[in-house]
């Protein structure tokens, strides 16, 4: 075998190495993102373990519901808002859509009504409610609406499929933390 032959058998080998370990990472990622999904459910019906009583002592803490009087009713509630919200937070950091910033809006509720949820037990609560998803949908609806007018004006132009110009928008795969700085 030449030099040559063993150089290109020798990168052939490496590059091999770089796309399988590239392939299992990918594959990791699915199976956390997948077994998240698949126990929604489970993660829903936490609430279950948890007492039906005004004051709930554990050795971590002790809650008191002072406002909803039971600590099963608190704890339904926060698991009925927080699993759409996983749901729409793996929704939005999977999705290669065009149109993926429009969840922030109702990611932006979701977080809206959990802190207003913990805040009623305070007895302190905004009566504006809506005012605060304003900036939000500020910035997203127009977004979203300039690249709606930017794909016709390119189906105008030229004759593409929306399998064609979805393919173009795409966005490329990024990590977690590039999405987040891609906001700040």
């Amino acid at each position: 075998m030449s030099k040559l032959q063993q150089t290109l058998t020798e990168r052939k080998l490496k590059f091999r190495h770089k796309d399988n370990s590239k392939d299992s990472k990918v594959i990791i990622v699915g199976s956390i993102i997948a077994t998240l999904i698949a126990i929604t459910p489970y993660i829903f019906y936490l609430y279950e373990s948890v007492p039906d009583v005004k004051v709930w002592n554990t050795f971590l803490f002790t809650y008191d519901s002072k406002y909803y009087e039971s600590v099963q009713l608190v704890a339904w509630t926060l698991t009925g808002k927080i699993v759409p919200l996983l749901l729409l937070l793996l929704w939005f950091f999977t999705c290669r859509h065009w149109w993926y910033h429009a969840l922030l809006v109702p990611i932006a509720m979701y977080i809206y009504q959990i802190i207003g949820y913990l805040n009623s037990e305070n007895e302190f609560f905004d009566e504006f409610q809506l005012i605060y998803l304003l900036p939000i949908m500020a910035i997203v609806i127009p977004s979203i609406y300039l690249l709606r007018a930017k794909m016709f004006n390119k189906i105008s132009e030229v004759s593409k499929s929306l399998e064609e110009l979805e393919e173009e928008f795409k966005i490329k795969p990024k990590s977690f933390w590039d999405k987040i700085g891609d906001y700040f």
